[in-house]
């Protein structure tokens, strides 16, 4: 019943496509009826969530074969271990949990740390000029900000990588990420603080070697 309902909604692959529109509500529904047997609630569930799955999967590894196995991976562990969701967290957040564990995993498995999300860090440099924060030096141009700025994603660590990808792609709020990460509000504030400080930082760098 899980490989069904899985092949079901993905076909061979989980890859970009549109999601279902799901409400807390209808997810609590969806997960109790699956519980109670019903395979064509998972196949919703698994609808409703494949293309933010897939989104997350490639931020974090930016290669679109990869993503989708990931993508397929997690709403795969998603259905193995759906009997463990307690309920305490949103079920969004738990299935970006799993999503960001199988990520990590094969990361740590594959030492990509050069496949780096060029778009979602410069959404990162976007939220910087927005609240005021030192920016990269204007005086480069356009070509060289962004090779500066994909250089210095690819030097973060993959904790600092996830924070600026959940936060300023996913929209996620403070306590969303914290449930992810399953760390206080106040520690998510601040290793974020530190994760865009730390790009900043290595933006400079890049920018100083380059004039």
């Amino acid at each position: 019943m899980k490989g069904s309902a899985l092949n079901h909604a993905s076909g061979s692959h989980l890859g970009p496509r549109d999601s279902d529109e799901l409400t807390p509500l209808l997810e609590l529904q969806l997960v109790e009826a699956y519980r109670d047997g019903d395979p064509d609630a998972m196949e919703r569930l698994l609808r409703g969530y494949q293309g933010r799955v897939y989104a997350v999967c490639y931020r974090m590894i930016r290669n679109p074969e990869i993503a989708s196995d990931l993508a397929q991976d997690s709403m795969l562990r998603v259905i193995q271990n759906l009997s463990s969701y307690d309920g305490r967290a949103k079920l969004s957040t738990w299935i970006i949990r799993v999503t960001m564990n199988c990520c990590f995993s094969h990361m740590r498995k594959q030492k990509l740390r050069n496949h780096s999300s060029l778009d979602a860090i410069e959404e990162s440099i976007g939220q910087m000029q927005r609240s005021g924060e030192p920016q990269p030096d204007d005086r480069i141009q356009q070509r060289q900000q962004s090779e500066s700025v994909q250089s210095a994603f690819q030097a973060l660590d993959p904790d600092n990588r996830a924070l600026l990808v959940l936060r300023d792609l996913q929209g996620l709020d403070y306590q969303q990420i914290g449930e992810v990460f399953e760390i206080p509000v106040g520690t998510v504030k601040s290793r974020l603080f530190r994760a865009r400080a730390a790009l900043r930082e290595a933006v400079q760098m890049e920018q100083d070697q380059q004039d």
